[in-house]
């Protein structure tokens, strides 16, 4: 019998990402990396971890320990990795160094990525050869390791070594793509198999599009929350890609993200001024009290405080934000702390919000890991104004922490925050639609009004903190998606196959 049929034996899954929390990080993968390999392990499942060993990464301090040499092809030429070994829990995180390509102050937006995480994704399954580990799934994650699935179905298609491997693919935010020109191909060992040509996306030409690759060639594809695997098959969120996600909908599964509720947990929060759990939520308010004297607001109870941490960009909703702050001030009468960093055009607004309202409005504009704490345990509500969100964790975080989210009704927000009815009191925050100040706005208001009622608002606190936001369920679901990618016949879609057609280089 072969290992695609012991379909409920123990997994061996190779879990590859850019970053990996807390080794590296610069958004939700890392977080997600960092968590989902643990639940699956707990699982019983043999998973590792393979990650690029970014300059960075302090070898003393993560006790790194060499194990093997990989030997990378890039086109015309091999490159050597050194590969270290470490772990995150009982999970072995395996580190691919390459100094030319990775030893930098930061982990993107540099000029050779696209031959940088070819390296990476090639030498991940070099050193799965190298440890004789065959796994039963490669789970690749973003742009950055889309071309495994396309190298196992060409030029691995006949190696015995990988007979019996599928792909998972998640895209954790498809407004990042990784398209460069043709000369990448010959560095993937791809250029005998030409470019992709799709009759609904003639701006393929003459590119290679790892995105679009990862979702040819993968077989299975997740997203980070079912409401945005919906949505990405929609002009509106598909950033282009939506006819070849329609192609692939039925392989196409949402999985709504968890978070690491050892992490986050404010009874044994080390970064709180004062701990508390839901049992004692009368203790929260002395968090409050300290973020706003060491905000520079004014100190009080009976002052609603709002707080922001994210990315000061547009996906994030930072234009409603802006454009919302001086009503919120001046009608509301409330208080709103910033954190994040991001364009200069939105960081000047939010330092010009805080020079005119100084007893009301602070920003801290760098990422600060304890004053994220200090938000979490101290706001009385979270904004989340996305224009659009794969997934988003600060609103479970948020809600695991007593502070209520109000967020736009989009992707894995509108999947976990439900809007309240006074009414019938269901629901766990405050959301709306249209994406604009005003509906925004509304929002907060409904979110004060209901504030003042505390018996109210200590119910909404309740109900979330006694949410399960951890990783349990959505890792049982990640593992039966990997049962299904091993009893599929490991081939592109014949009807997929016949609306491509492959051609070569200029």
């Amino acid at each position: 019998m072969s290992d695609r049929n012991q379909t409920k034996a123990p997994l061996r899954v190779l879990f590859l990402s850019a970053e990996v929390f807390p080794f590296a990080k610069t958004g939700g993968l890392a977080d997600v990396a960092g968590s989902l390999p643990k639940a699956i392990r707990k699982l019983g499942h043999d998973i590792r971890i393979v990650m690029p060993r970014y300059g960075f990464i302090d070898k003393d301090r993560w006790n790194l320990q060499p194990v093997t040499r990989v030997h990378v092809p890039m086109g015309d030429t091999v490159e050597e990795g050194e590969v270290y070994l470490t772990y995150l829990g009982d999970v072995p995180v395996y580190m691919v160094d390459n100094a030319r390509y990775f030893h930098r102050d930061g982990i993107y937006a540099y000029p050779d990525d696209a031959e940088r995480f070819i390296f990476f994704s090639r030498a991940a399954l070099e050193l799965a050869r190298a440890l004789d580990w065959a796994p039963h799934i490669v789970h690749c994650n973003d742009w950055h390791t889309a071309l495994v699935p396309n190298w196992l179905k060409t030029i691995f298609k006949d190696d015995p070594f990988w007979q019996n491997t599928r792909t998972v693919f998640t895209i954790h935010n498809l407004a990042y793509q990784g398209v460069f020109g043709h000369r990448i191909l010959e560095v993937a060992g791809l250029a005998q198999y030409g470019f992709i040509v799709h009759p609904e996306l003639s701006h393929w030409d003459h590119v290679i599009h790892f995105m679009a690759r990862g979702i040819i060639f993968a077989d299975i594809i997740t997203t980070v929350s079912p409401r945005y695997a919906q949505e990405i098959m929609t002009p509106e969120f598909g950033a282009g890609l939506d006819p070849l996600l329609r192609e692939r909908a039925d392989t196409v599964i949402g999985i709504l993200n968890g978070i690491d509720t050892e992490v986050w947990n404010p009874a044994t929060d080390e970064y709180l001024p004062q701990r508390y759990d839901v049992e004692h939520l009368e203790k929260r308010v002395k968090n409050k009290l300290h973020l706003q004297e060491e905000s520079g607001l004014d100190v009080g109870e009976d002052i609603p405080l709002f707080g922001f941490i994210g990315r000061l960009t547009e996906q994030k909703g930072i234009d409603l934000l802006v454009a919302a702050a001086e009503d919120v001030v001046r009608h509301l009468g409330a208080q709103l702390v910033i954190l994040g960093t991001g364009e200069e055009k939105w960081q000047e607004l939010i330092k010009s919000a805080a020079a005119k309202f100084p007893r009301h409005v602070h920003a801290y504009l760098t990422f600060n890991n304890p004053m994220a704490h200090h938000i979490y345990g101290g706001v009385d509500m979270l904004l989340m104004p996305s224009r659009f969100e794969p997934c988003g964790l600060n609103q479970m975080i948020a809600m695991r922490y007593g502070a209520i989210p109000v967020v736009r009704e989009v992707g894995g927000l509108a999947d976990t925050v439900h809007d309240f009815d006074p009414r019938t009191g269901e629901g766990n925050g405050f959301s709306f639609r249209p994406y604009d100040r005003t509906a925004l706005y509304t929002a907060m208001v409904r979110g004060v009004e209901n504030w003042k009622h505390r018996d109210t608002w200590r119910q909404l606190q309740v109900r979330g903190m006694t949410t399960d936001f951890s990783w349990n369920r959505s890792a049982r679901q990640y593992v039966e998606v990997y049962y299904r990618a091993l009893s599929m016949p490991g081939h592109v879609p014949q009807r997929l196959l016949e609306k491509l057609h492959f051609r070569g280089a200029p």
